[in-house]
């Protein structure tokens, strides 16, 4: 019966043990300080007070932000709650969310909040090296919203909500994000050349969304932009994209540490031609695909030749068919005929009836970028053949 007895003991011992081994290991100073030395690679400096672990739940208390450019320089954010916190294998952690307290600033009469600030599948490295997806800071969603601006006690600034999703796949991840319920007041702005365009083109009030997406594959350091636009009410959506290669983990690496140095430097001067060289030879590992610039009119264009026009005296059309003929002689200077017709082609069907512009560049094969360099210095009227340059109108 005693050894009976004693071996219920042992099986209850070991359950209890395993049941609580998880929340025993947590150590939330030490998931903190690799979290700073995450966010301390691109710069960004985090302090804190204490770290309590209660389960699974780490609270950060006194939690202060800064950049290591600006020493001294801090934002206190409160306190931040990770949930759901496990220690992976190797020593990073993850946490299924991580909430901040709401921020409310108010400094030299101005006012900014934001609020529901929420991050989701967070990961910390255990060594933020950089060499490896497993070595920076992932998350998988982030929210805040919604956040407002106030000067002088008017509301000159709110969204809704922003959104932004990122997604492992394989040697990269995708992205995605959103700002909507974009509202901005521009009645305020108290210059009055800009006030009197502001109130003639209607844009007292900016309404509209921003949203990006993209893709990141990092062995080859290939970055897709696919959207990353501007789109407001009566007045049109703005949209750029960009393709290129040989952004990698080893490049921002580097380029991190050409910034920390130049950062290090007490002569500025120096320090700036020393980061100017570094940049140019990181520049070398770069190459060009593609890119683009869209803008899909609703309506800005026309008040613009109207406004502009009236300042010269002249109707909105007058001032469009004034364009049509002054475009192509300021082009013929810089030696681009090509390049030259097809602007003077797009602009002509634009101005008679304002849809949409484009300008694109899309080589037949990827450009490395010190070439671009060196077709700019050397030959720039030869930058259009070299990057497959075309501009089209209302297509």
């Amino acid at each position: 019966m005693k050894h009976l007895r004693n071996f219920h003991l042992m099986m209850a011992s070991t359950a209890f043990l395993t049941l609580a081994g998880p929340a025993l290991a947590l150590d939330g100073a030490d998931m903190m300080k690799k979290l700073s030395a995450a966010t301390n690679a691109g710069g960004t400096v985090i302090t804190f007070e204490n770290a309590e672990v209660d389960g699974d739940t780490v609270t950060a208390t006194g939690v202060q932000v800064g950049f290591a450019n600006l020493p001294g320089d801090t934002l206190k954010i409160g306190d931040l709650t990770f949930e759901g916190v496990e220690e992976k294998e190797g020593g990073g952690y993850y946490a299924k969310t991580l909430s901040f307290a709401d921020v409310d600033i108010n400094q030299e009469g101005g006012r900014f909040s934001a609020k529901d600030i929420l991050f989701t599948g967070l990961t910390i490295p255990a060594n933020a090296t950089g060499e490896t997806l497993d070595d920076i800071l992932l998350y998988e969603n982030a929210s805040v919203g919604p956040i407002a601006l106030n000067i002088k006690g008017k509301d000159v600034l709110a969204i809704e909500g922003v959104q932004a999703n990122m997604g492992r796949q394989d040697g990269g991840f995708a992205y995605d994000a959103n700002v909507a319920g974009f509202k901005a007041d521009l009645s305020q702005v108290e210059d009055a050349a800009a006030k009197e365009a502001i109130e003639k083109l209607g844009l007292t009030t900016l309404d509209g969304t921003m949203t990006m997406k993209g893709s990141w594959e990092v062995e080859s350091g290939k970055v897709v932009l696919d959207e990353y636009a501007f789109d407001f009410k009566n007045v049109g959506r703005l949209n750029f994209a960009v393709d290129f290669s040989g952004y990698t983990l080893g490049f921002i690496k580097s380029l991190q540490e050409a910034v920390k140095t130049a950062e290090a430097n007490p002569n500025k001067e120096e320090a700036n031609q020393a980061a100017g060289l570094a940049m140019m030879g990181l520049m070398q590992q770069l190459t060009f695909n593609s890119a683009s610039i869209r803008f899909d009119d609703a309506s800005i264009t026309k008040k613009a030749l109207d406004y502009a026009g009236a300042k010269q005296g002249v109707t909105g059309d007058e001032l469009a068919q004034s364009l049509k003929a002054l475009v192509p002689m300021m082009m013929a200077q810089l030696n681009m005929p090509e390049l030259q017709n097809q602007i003077s082609a797009a602009l002509n069907t634009y101005l008679d009836g304002p849809k949409s512009l484009t300008i694109s560049a899309a080589p037949e094969k990827p450009v490395p970028v010190p070439m671009i360099v060196g077709a700019a210095m050397g030959a720039p009227n030869t930058i259009p053949t070299v990057l497959g340059v075309k501009v089209s109108a209302n297509d």
